[in-house]
C-alpha cells in the first residue's frame, strides 16, 4: 500500500493554538508512518481557498490523499470541499460545523467528517468562571473573535447563557492573535468613555488574545491607572501547557479554558477509514475544561 499523503491547511503560524494543532498532526504522522504538509493561510480565506485548490487540482501523483482544515472565514470553503471530493480526497473541517457534510458523504467516495471543539459550552465555561469571580455581579471587558467566524459567535452566546445577568459586557473583536487583540484594546482605551470604564474583568476568546488585551494595558502612562487595569481577573481559552495553562501558573492569567487540539485526531481518523474502507462518523466532538476548576475559582 503507498504511503498516505495529508494536506494540513492551518489558520495562521501567528497563534498558539494553531501551532499546537500542527505539532499535534506532526505527532500523529509520524505515529502513523504517513506523509504530512502543513500551510498556513495568513488569517486570510482567499488565501486558504487558493492553497487548497492548488493543491487538489496538482498532477494525481503529487495530490493529498486527504484535507484536513480549520477554516479561517465563515464558510468552510464548500466550493472547494466538492472540488476535493470530485478528485477523491477525504475532507476533514477542523472546529466548525459545515452544513455541506452531511450532503458531501452521500456522493463522496472519500472519508468526509467534522472534528470540532462544543465551542458552546466553551462559551458556557467561561460564562460559570466569570460567575464565579464575580458573584455580586459587575461589568466585563470581552475580547471575541472574528464576527464571521461561528467559534467566536458560540462562545459569545454560550458565555451570555451562564454569566450572571447583572454583569454586563463590552465587546471587542480581534483576529485570534495578541497583536490584534493588543490593538483592539490600545483603541478601545483611546475612548474618554473606556478609560474610566468600570471593568471588573477582562475576558477574551483565545489566551494570546488575553495576553495581547493585557500588553495593551502595560502601555498606559500613569502608573495607578495601568495597575487598576493590570490588578484585574484576565480569562483565556484553549489552556494549552506552554501558554494558556503556564500563564495560569504564573499568574498573567486568572484562569482559561482547556481545548484540546485535534487535528492530530482528525488524520488518526483518516487513516482508520481508509485502511477499512469506511466512513468515520460525521462529527467526532473534543472536551473542554476550566483550569484551574471552578470549585477552585469560586475560593479565590
Amino acid at each position: 500500500m503507498k504511503k498516505l499523503r495529508f494536506l494540513v491547511s492551518l489558520t495562521t503560524n501567528d497563534n498558539d493554538y494553531q501551532i499546537e494543532q500542527a505539532q499535534s498532526a506532526e505527532a500523529a504522522a509520524r505515529k502513523l508512518g504517513v506523509e504530512l504538509q502543513v500551510i498556513y493561510a495568513d488569517n486570510d480565506a482567499i488565501t486558504q481557498s487558493t492553497q487548497l485548490l492548488k493543491a487538489i487540482q496538482a498532477e494525481e501523483a503529487h495530490r493529498p490523499d486527504a484535507i484536513i482544515f480549520e477554516p479561517v472565514g465563515g464558510t468552510a470553503l464548500p466550493q472547494v470541499a466538492r472540488a476535493a471530493a470530485s478528485a477523491a480526497i477525504g475532507w476533514a473541517v477542523l472546529n466548525r460545523d459545515a452544513n455541506y457534510i452531511a450532503e458531501l458523504r452521500k456522493s463522496s467516495t472519500a472519508p468526509v467528517f467534522v472534528v470540532t471543539s462544543d465551542h458552546l459550552e466553551i462559551g458556557r465555561i467561561q460564562g460559570r468562571q466569570i460567575a464565579a469571580l464575580l458573584p455580586h455581579g459587575g461589568a466585563i471587558l470581552c475580547v471575541q473573535g472574528p464576527g464571521e467566524n461561528s467559534a467566536a459567535k458560540d462562545r459569545t452566546a454560550g458565555m451570555q447563557e451562564t454569566k450572571p445577568a447583572n454583569v454586563h459586557t463590552t465587546l471587542l473583536r480581534a483576529q485570534w492573535t495578541e497583536e490584534s487583540s493588543q490593538k483592539a484594546v490600545r483603541s478601545w482605551l483611546k475612548l474618554t468613555t473606556s478609560r474610566k470604564a468600570a471593568i471588573d474583568l477582562i475576558a477574551a476568546q483565545d489566551d494570546s488574545m488575553a495576553v495581547g488585551a493585557r500588553k495593551a494595558f502595560e502601555e498606559l502612562p500613569d502608573d495607578a491607572e495601568k495597575e487598576r487595569w493590570l490588578s484585574l481577573p484576565f480569562l483565556g481559552c484553549d489552556g494549552l501547557p506552554k501558554t494558556g495553562q503556564a500563564w495560569v501558573s504564573s499568574g498573567i492569567l486568572t484562569a482559561t479554558i482547556f481545548v484540546p487540539p485535534n487535528a492530530g485526531q482528525a488524520i488518526e481518523m483518516f487513516v482508520d477509514a481508509l485502511q477499512r474502507g469506511k466512513q468515520p462518523p460525521e462529527r467526532a466532538l473534543t472536551v473542554a475544561v476550566s483550569v484551574p476548576p471552578l470549585s477552585e475559582l469560586k475560593r479565590r
